[in-house]
């Protein structure tokens, strides 16, 4: 097939025309396992983690450029998300061709990372467009999830000071589950939780998934308290309660009191397992409300890392450069190298300025905005059970991120980002047909009212 005979057609992602299952299914799959692989891998946070999720991911745009080069036509499917994504792309060319960044190679290695992020959130907009795959995904997901939460309780209960029970960590740390630091930990399970609600709480859903799924979310909520995350029970908290509003407005396909029920659940389990450990670590609330580095305060760090981006308030130091500029301007001493500002939106704004800045809080508005929409509007739909899911995971993550820096750490910021493409998901299914001059309609496959349609597969002709 000649280059000339290839022609390119960007879909919106209620298109019908079908692509090949078995390359989707080795793209999910891809995705699923380097997913997987980052937290599993001390959150990814070591140079050769760093490269296996980066080079994963780009060998996966690779294969989804394969085969699209041996369709007649390219098929995109279109996401609100690619607007400030493209812009993000675009400050941080600027930073490194005018030299607008105080380290030229921190700069490129965050953002080629950023760039995996970005392919990860593309492949999955593209691999996942029908529903028959959202039950399957789900489970996984749950399962794993589960599974961490359930090493991390076992962890818990005999720690030994060192990661897998077998590597002492290089640093130092607080090691819950896989990661050195236990608010990281509590980050991964703020965005992981929320998935096993959706099969528990599906309007269809039986006894057993019913149970299954609800206690899978009970014991991953559970661990997030067990950690000892302060930032980690203030965003359990507003996802819970986030959860409640949404369910409040399903009351034909949710138990009316489902939320408080999973809440009562959780606190008793954490109550099981480690309420001698908790109570202690609450009873420090007060007293280290501003500390949780030795030798300085989060307060300091905000201070100092506002006195950075005044001097530097348009595009910023360089994306990746707060571990080097920050000694310059730290107000207080320390033996501790202080290379993240432990709050993601101030060390945003202090590498990339206020225009990064400003297209970050883009994509969020964005983000939110069609998820809101999805729920107003095709509230039994799938894509509304999905945009629900995440938006209570990312929202969990955002608030934590007021007080640490989950998405400097590279396992949750893929889960992150990924969460924010699933979003804004508009997914259709295998068995729909197409009315209303072509246009499908909304699937409930995996919808708080699921449904079970066993229409023939349909297909718009070429």
């Amino acid at each position: 097939m000649s280059a000339a005979a290839v022609t390119t057609r960007v879909e919106p992602s209620s298109s019908l025309r079908l692509v090949p299952e078995r390359g989707l299914s080795v793209l999910r799959l891809g995705i699923v396992v380097l997913l997987f692989f980052g937290p599993l891998a001390f959150g990814a946070v070591e140079p050769w983690s760093t490269f296996i999720v980066e080079s994963g991911t780009g060998l996966l745009f690779l294969l989804w450029t394969i085969q699209q080069t041996r369709r007649e036509t390219l098929h995109v499917t279109a996401n609100p998300l690619y607007g400030p994504t493209l812009a993000f792309s675009i400050v941080i060319i600027l930073q490194l061709a005018l030299k607008q960044t105080a380290n030229q190679a921190a700069t490129l290695s965050t953002a080629i990372l950023y760039i995996a992020y970005g392919l990860l959130s593309f492949l999955t907009v593209q691999s996942l467009r029908q529903t028959n795959s959202l039950k399957s995904l789900g489970t996984l997901v749950s399962a794993y999830g589960t599974s961490i939460a359930i090493f991390a309780m076992l962890q818990g209960l005999t720690p030994n000071g060192r990661l897998y029970w077998l590597r002492t960590p290089r640093f130092g740390g607080w090691i819950y589950g896989p990661y050195v630091n236990h608010n990281h930990y509590a980050g991964l399970m703020e965005m992981l939780f929320p998935v096993p609600l959706a099969v528990a709480f599906s309007a269809r859903a039986t006894r057993e998934n019913r149970f299954l799924g609800g206690l899978s979310a009970m014991i991953m909520a559970s661990t997030i308290l067990l950690s000892g995350s302060r930032g980690g029970l203030a965003a359990l908290a507003a996802q819970l309660v986030l959860l409640g509003v949404i369910f409040y407005r399903r009351k034909r396909s949710t138990p009316r009191y489902a939320i408080l029920a999973l809440a009562a659940l959780v606190v008793g389990l954490v109550l099981w397992v480690g309420g001698a450990d908790l109570t202690t670590r609450l009873g420090t609330f007060s007293r280290e409300a501003k500390l949780e580095l030795s030798g300085g305060t989060r307060i300091n760090i905000d201070r100092d890392a506002l006195r950075m981006f005044v001097k530097k308030p348009i595009l910023g130091w360089g994306l990746g450069t707060f571990g080097d500029v920050y000694p310059q301007y730290r107000s207080f001493p320390t033996n501790l190298i202080l290379d993240q500002a432990h709050n993601d939106y101030l060390q945003l704004l202090v590498e990339t300025g206020t225009v990064g800045f400003l297209t970050m809080l883009w994509f969020l508005y964005l983000v939110y905005r069609t998820a809101i929409i999805r729920l107003r509007t095709r509230a039994e739909s799938a894509d509304a059970t999905l945009a629900a899911v995440a938006i209570v995971g990312i929202t969990g993550i955002l608030i934590h991120g007021l007080v640490d820096f989950n998405l400097q750490i590279p396992a949750n910021a893929a889960w992150f980002f990924v969460l924010c493409a699933l979003a804004t998901l508009k997914l259709t299914s295998p068995a729909q047909g197409t009315h209303n001059h072509g246009q499908p309609e909304s699937s409930k496959t995996m919808g708080w009212q699921d449904s079970r349609v066993n229409a023939p597969l349909a297909t718009t002709p070429r």
